[in-house]
């Protein structure tokens, strides 16, 4: 090799190393699944932005908030981007401890028409401060066993019909099969509390803040799952615990209502040797409900906002990375431009070929546009636990209400 050629050689060896001790490394703080989403863009990312390398930290989902939240409190351990999922949101949001996304120089109020409706409602705080962009949804519907529902001698409309015909259809699966159509009767509860809700209307609060839990929504949630666990169609099993997974694996548990990121979990690992069976459908009797979803929000403390925004707007705005993480997990876009991708019409195997991201697609455009609360949280670890007091000690419906009513209020000081 010539001394030129080898000065010339140092000289890019040096440049390469200039531009790497250059590049700003950014740290994203989220959880399984939604870290694989993450993961999968971040070739992409890097072809579109080489100076900024991304620092992804997952943690379970738990401890993953549990963590964000010490982190907020104390400004130490702040990521540039941290990812949030919908039960937290309204916590988070209210913690103020988020760049208000609608301010210079982010003003993402111009983005609010490329998104779903609901997405930004449930973002924004008391004080019209829009702490996250949305990544994806839940779509609220009813994914079942089509194999175990017609042995039973069912139909889909039996499951759907109204309520009624709902527990009724359970107890014919669980006589003719000995498969659960739920796995706790708790989620039930959980659905029609999210069902249905006018505009403006919060689940747990009102938009002056008033607590909410003592009024008919919850009388009949109650009603709804107390019937339904009396019925035996409930395994009596507790999401995301060993005897969950084992029961969707086993062919115990033939049916949920949850978001229709479900569906990606079940295949991807809660069950996939069920490939094929299950199906999704629109929730009981003509309900609409948002069960779920994925957000990146920026933390007014981070070192990088700049590319922490880019970041964001990637993950949430880019077509193709949104398409990406549909690929990836099963997620339900929160972008509009990705909903209308022809992805979304194409047969899903795992639920037998059928197209249920156009049904997943309606049932989002029908949810109402809520508030959130910064309590939310708290307010649903009081309801469920109420619930149970209603169905293990035989607590009165009104009476656990008015005590999770009572109970919320002396925690949120209202």
């Amino acid at each position: 090799m010539s001394s030129i050629s080898r000065a010339l050689g140092l000289a890019a060896l040096a440049l390469a190393a200039t531009a790497a001790s250059a590049a700003t490394t950014i740290t994203v703080a989220t959880f399984p699944d939604l870290d694989r989403a993450a993961k999968a863009a971040l070739p992409r990312w890097h072809a579109l932005h080489p100076d900024i390398d991304v620092k992804i930290v997952s943690l379970q989902y738990a401890d993953h908030h549990t963590a964000m939240t010490t982190a907020l409190a104390t400004g130490s351990g702040l990521p540039d981007v941290m990812a949030i999922d919908f039960r937290f949101i309204g916590k988070f949001a209210g913690s103020r401890g988020f760049e208000d996304l609608n301010k210079p120089p982010y003003d993402a109020g111009a983005l609010r028409g490329q998104f779903v409706g609901y997405t930004f409602a449930q973002a924004t705080n008391a004080q019209g401060e829009l702490a996250a962009l949305p990544a994806d949804i839940g779509p609220g519907t009813l994914l079942y066993r089509a194999d175990l529902v017609a042995k039973a001698g069912l139909t889909e409309a039996d499951l759907t019909r109204s309520w009624d015909s709902f527990i009724a259809s359970g107890v014919k699966l669980k006589a003719a099969t000995g498969a659960s159509l739920l796995a706790d009767s708790a989620d039930i509860v959980d659905i029609v509390l999210r069902s249905n809700l006018q505009p403006g209307e919060g689940i747990y609060f009102d938009h002056a803040g008033k607590v909410l839990v003592d009024g008919p929504r919850f009388v009949h949630a109650f009603e709804l799952g107390r019937a339904a666990h009396k019925a035996g169609i409930d395994a009596g099993t507790t999401m995301w615990t060993n005897e969950w997974v084992a029961g969707f694996r086993s062919n115990r548990i033939a049916g949920a209502m949850m978001g229709a990121w479900l569906a990606g979990h079940l295949k991807n690992w809660l069950a996939p040797d069920t490939r094929g069976k299950w199906r999704s459908a629109p929730l009981p009797a003509g309900a609409y409900a948002s069960y779920g979803g994925s957000f990146y929000a920026i933390p007014r403390r981070a070192a990088h906002k700049p590319e922490a925004w880019a970041f964001v707007r990637f993950m949430t705005v880019d077509k193709q990375t949104q398409l990406d993480s549909l690929r990836t997990l099963d997620t339900s876009p929160a972008l509009l431009a990705a909903q209308q991708d022809p992805v979304m019409d194409e047969p899903m195997p795992f639920l037998g070929g059928q197209k249920a991201r156009e049904l997943w697609r309606d049932i989002a455009s029908r949810v109402p546009a809520i508030p959130v609360d910064k309590y939310d949280s708290m307010a649903t670890d009081v309801v469920r636990a109420e619930y149970q007091n209603v169905i293990t000690q035989g607590k009165e419906i009104h009476e656990a209400l008015a005590d999770a009513k009572s109970l919320i209020e002396h925690r949120a000081r209202r």
